[in-house]
């Protein structure tokens, strides 16, 4: 595709990095097959190509208009549309460059941003929300059906985490609302790595990984997230920790970014690749250890029917960090039962706060994956990551757990057992 980008954008950085991309993309149109949008919409301008065609036309310096945000914010950014390109076009880097532009030069209406203000002062603060989440689920009898289904059922604690003895050890990613809505979801993994013989080092300084911010074009805040938890890792890794460990593929994915999104920063452009380099997905981690995994579930003994298991593999999962197939290996190896899920490439409808800010479109999807998940009427939906882990469970009646507590309940009772 032939570029020619405005004086304010075309020897900056990003004007570089954007007219790679756009360079990249021959237009086949084959992104759209596997665009969650386009299929609902069915509008050109809905799908990645044409979406890529509005972000050149700006950056060519075309003003663009409430429509143009309109189309770019409709996208959930699920990356399907990468692993279908046939040329590599880095999609997401290029939608990012272009929100960014198009938010400096498009003001939003009022009630718009009041809403993306209060998310971005909520949500990426984990005791803010945690205490604001108990406070809605303590009123949640009392609202009206339609806010009813947005607030999370309060879930199991999971437990007292292990001591943390071993000479292993590896750092993880606490998250901003996971904690909140699924505490058992870090407890379940810190109890597994326990029992591979890994421990798990507490990092006060970390927080919100930045991905919430940055999605909702607050990328100067998302840095500042970023930077912090740099700090913080930094540290422990020089210590001695192997990884930085996530259990939201959300979040891991973009722990991935780092190095790139930090790339021009002089202060820190060197950690930051580093934490890139030695970001994994908590199933990467099992994996790895996979022999003594096998071992351990053999010693375990099993019930006399698998649970049926319909597993969801999430965008960021499958697209993001480009894991397909390995949770599923770990359930069957835990003696699940894994049903099998129609279109399990598409998009549940979660995205971060898509299910907020776009909520017709997510409720759509949403109940397209519900009717593919429960097709063969599993016991239980898995997931790998938290906003989807909500999503889903707050639209159907089949219960929703992160994978790994699955791993964990296999493993046995003394990995589970609850607090007091």
């Amino acid at each position: 595709m032939q570029t020619q980008l405005a004086d304010f954008i075309r020897d900056t950085p990003k004007g570089k990095e954007a007219d790679s991309i756009l360079r990249s993309c021959v237009h086949c149109g084959f992104c759209t097959a596997t665009c969650p949008t386009y299929q609902l919409l069915g509008d050109e301008l809905d799908g990645p190509r044409g979406r890529i065609y509005l972000i050149k036309s700006v950056l060519e310096g075309e003003q663009p208009s409430a429509r143009t945000q309109q189309h770019l914010d409709r996208c959930l950014s699920c990356r399907s549309c990468e692993t279908t390109c046939p040329s590599g076009v880095n999609y997401h880097r290029l939608l990012d460059i272009g929100r960014e532009v198009v938010e400096e030069k498009v003001p939003r209406p009022l009630l718009d941003r009041l809403i993306r203000r209060s998310l971005l002062a909520i949500m990426p603060r984990r005791h803010l929300f945690t205490a604001l989440l108990r406070l809605g689920q303590t009123v949640c009898p009392l609202l009206p059906r339609r806010l009813k289904s947005k607030i999370p059922p309060r879930q199991r604690t999971g437990g007292i985490k292990p001591p943390g003895s071993h000479s292993r050890k590896v750092v993880m990613l606490e998250g901003c609302v996971q904690p909140g809505i699924a505490p058992a979801t870090n407890i379940a993994a810190t109890r597994v790595l326990d029992a591979l013989g890994i421990s798990v080092i507490s990092t006060p300084g970390a927080g919100c990984c930045g991905a919430l911010r940055f999605h909702l074009n607050d990328q100067a805040g998302a840095r500042a997230d970023m930077k912090r938890n740099i700090d913080a890792w930094q540290r422990a890794l020089s210590g001695g920790a192997e990884a930085v460990v996530s259990t939201a593929s959300g979040c891991g994915a973009h722990l991935r970014e780092y190095g790139t999104l930090l790339a021009d920063d002089p202060t820190c452009a060197q950690t930051a690749q580093r934490i890139t380099d030695q970001t994994r997905d908590i199933a990467e981690i099992l994996a790895a250890e996979e022999q003594t995994l096998t071992r351990l579930l053999a010693k375990v003994a099993k019930p006399s029917r698998p649970r049926r298991v319909a597993f969801h593999s999430p965008c960021t999962l499958q697209h993001g960090l480009g894991i397909r197939g390995l949770v599923e290996r770990l359930l069957t190896a835990a003696n699940y039962e894994l049903v099998p899920v129609a279109d399990s490439h598409l998009c549940c409808g979660s995205a971060g706060t898509y299910s907020l800010l776009q909520p017709v479109l997510s409720e759509q999807l949403r109940k397209n994956k519900l009717a593919a998940l429960n097709a063969q009427q599993p016991e239980l939906i898995a997931t790998a990551n938290i906003g989807c882990q909500a999503h889903l469970q707050s639209g159907g009646e089949t219960p929703v757990a992160h994978w790994i507590e699955l791993i964990a309940d296999a493993l046995g009772t003394e990995h589970n057992k609850e607090s007091p």
